[in-house]
């Protein structure tokens, strides 16, 4: 019984807080621009069908639903992952009555609530916890097998030089590493007015497109002015948002392996767990790193997906008329079983992964 308590309150309570948010948030972003924008909701759920209980207020049914992966805005005159297409009555709040321009903000929203929430998120944790400065080109960590672990690399080492360029700052030093991916270099550091040298060969980040020897430097906190922190938040997360695109790129051309990339809910509720242990501010961190993921991936062309909306919306831009009925249901159906399919090598993968 202890270990059903522990599972609950260390895994399933954490996973339940970070989706919970993430999904109120992305629907949030619907609702409010559908809203905005003159179109009735008539369903605000989180978690998909069956209903369990809400509340009908105006005309909007306010609910949570028993299948907690998820949630849905449900719009007049929308065909949907519900495969709907009878309740498309023309009338001026549906959907399909507005301008492109409006619906695509309404699909657009979602995702772009997830990224925002993300650098919020970011912004708060620079203006509480303060900016991490690095005190010169001093190691403050060495990273497990990697190469500056190899040749001997210590916490406390201070860089020197590399290739017999003198070195005073973290960032001039980063820049020489980066600069030499998969080409051997030579360090010179000083350990306790000892020095040493060796040569290696940084490790390429794919993702990055830089050479790393895997190294951290030693910090300092800055106290940072709301402002200074909104700004280093926004660019934290497109900093971020760029690095998470680039890593689909070589997701889905297959540079990278598919089962060391996708996390499915098991793993999902390890990594929340691990990171609630940790903290309160990590577990939140935690969420708008999968936040901007799931704000990225939702923009995927994918049907079922909103990218797979907007879409529709580009093809109906550019065709002056839009998908027939029969087409959207066609591609949703598909989406929708390519989805399933997903989510069971996911799940398959994090229990195999976890066993192990």
């Amino acid at each position: 019984m202890e270990a059903v308590y522990h599972i609950l309150y260390s895994y399933l309570l954490p996973t339940v807080f970070v989706l919970g948010l993430l999904v109120m948030v992305h629907e949030l972003g619907h609702f409010s621009l559908a809203k905005l924008v003159g179109i009735r909701v008539e369903r605000f759920s989180l978690g998909f069908p069956p209903r369990l209980f809400g509340k009908k207020l105006g005309d909007t049914d306010y609910c949570i639903s028993a299948v907690p992966l998820g949630g849905y805005v449900k719009m007049s005159g929308m065909i949907d992952e519900s495969m709907d297409s009878d309740n498309i009555k023309g009338e001026p709040y549906e959907f399909m009555s507005k301008p492109i321009w409006a619906r695509f903000l309404v699909i657009f929203a979602g995702p772009a609530f997830n990224i925002l929430l993300a650098m919020a998120i970011f912004a708060g944790n620079i203006f509480f916890t303060g900016i991490s400065e690095p005190v010169g080109p001093i190691v403050g960590q060495v990273i497990e097998n990697m190469p500056a672990q190899k040749i001997g690399l210590q916490k406390g080492d201070v860089i020197k030089s590399v290739n017999g360029q003198s070195v005073d700052s973290w960032d001039a030093m980063v820049a020489l590493i980066h600069a030499a991916k998969d080409h051997p270099i030579k360090l010179e550091w000083v350990r306790n007015g000892e020095t040493f040298s060796s040569e290696v060969t940084p490790k390429l980040d794919m993702i990055q497109n830089v050479g790393m020897i895997g190294i951290s430097p030693e910090t300092r906190l800055r106290k940072a002015g709301a402002f200074e922190a909104l700004g280093l938040g926004v660019s934290s997360g497109w900093n971020l948002t760029v690095l998470v695109g680039r890593s689909f790129g070589l997701l889905f051309t297959g540079k990278v392996p598919i089962k060391e990339s996708l996390a499915g809910p098991v793993r999902i509720a390890k990594m929340a767990g691990d990171s609630a242990q940790s903290g309160f501010a990590n577990l939140l961190m935690f969420a708008a790193f999968l936040s901007l993921n799931l704000g990225i991936l939702n923009l995927l062309p994918i049907p079922v997906l909103d990218g797979g909306h907007l879409t529709f919306l580009a093809i109906e831009g550019v065709t002056r008329r839009p998908v027939s009925v029969k087409v959207k249901m066609a591609f949703q159906q598909i989406g929708m079983a390519l989805l399933l399919a997903l989510m069971v090598f996911v799940i398959f993968n994090d229990v195999t992964n976890l066993i192990k």
